[in-house]
């Protein structure tokens, strides 16, 4: 067994986006200085003539590639079938950075909707003191509250985006660590292939080593070292090897916290 891919299971996926492209089919276009013919009519489009057709030819015969000579042939498959959604599911270290993910991402949706009503309460005071302010009172109290929802906006996305690096990190030691440990048990029964088990229609009780790799699995990695949380004060640094951003990314295990909403402007009299 030389490679191991681990199909965890997408629980934060990313949208894919769609373009529709229109044609428009039909269209007409008038060109000056053409002959007209009578009012109201269309002159005759000439019919295209047909390129005369050379005779067909016989295709040459494909050249035979040359014989290789004879190789080690592969050795006997030996099949073990492993439930990776069953494995999740007993294990503490994927359950341990499940619920800490769930809990950062609740305390951000609290920590945003408390952020929001204050913006509401700001415009609704300052709408309420306006007649008892001057213009550049007015417009002071508007730009204090503009750098406000700026500024945590801008924080409010660094936390976001902190938690989805922080689940990455710590799903890539249970995948790395998954692996070792399916190695190990394929190893210990001469299995040289292993295969989730979506893709079996059917097997004998005997190829599944789920139970077997999900013991063995919580005996070598019974937690996981999480990324601190961060404030949102500074972006977060992306791990060394990270996906640039628009491509594939790893698999999280929980649903993406809201984006912050855009800023809206107090309104102005």
């Amino acid at each position: 067994m030389t490679s191991f891919r681990l199909p965890m299971a997408l629980l934060l996926g990313l949208a894919p986006s769609v373009a529709f492209a229109q044609q428009r089919q039909g269209q007409e276009w008038f060109v000056p200085g053409q002959n007209q013919g009578a009012a109201g009519q269309r002159p005759a489009q000439a019919q295209p003539q047909r390129p005369a057709q050379a005779p067909s030819r016989p295709a040459p015969a494909a050249a035979r590639p040359a014989a290789l000579p004879p190789g080690t042939p592969p050795p006997a498959a030996v099949i073990g079938i492993v439930d990776i959604p069953e494995i999740q599911r007993l294990s503490t270290a994927f359950n341990q950075v499940r619920e800490e993910i769930e809990r950062r991402r609740t305390r951000l949706n609290d920590d945003l909707q408390r952020e929001q009503n204050g913006w509401r309460d700001a415009q609704q005071a300052l709408a309420t003191q306006r007649a008892q302010m001057n213009p550049e009172q007015i417009r002071n109290r508007e730009r204090e509250l503009q750098d406000r929802i700026t500024d945590s906006q801008r924080i409010f996305r660094n936390r976001s985006q902190a938690i989805e690096q922080a689940a990455q990190q710590s799903l890539v030691q249970i995948e790395e660590s998954l692996g070792v440990v399916v190695r190990q048990v394929a190893g210990s029964r001469n299995v040289n292939i292993v295969l989730p088990r979506p893709l079996v229609i059917m097997n004998e009780p005997a190829f599944d080593l789920t139970e077997e790799v999900a013991q063995q699995f919580n005996r070598t990695l019974r937690q996981v070292t999480i990324p601190a949380e961060s404030d949102g004060s500074q972006p977060p640094t992306p791990p060394a090897g990270a996906q640039a951003p628009g491509g594939a990314a790893p698999a999280r295990p929980a649903a993406p916290a809201p984006a912050a909403p855009p800023a809206q402007q107090p309104a102005r009299r």
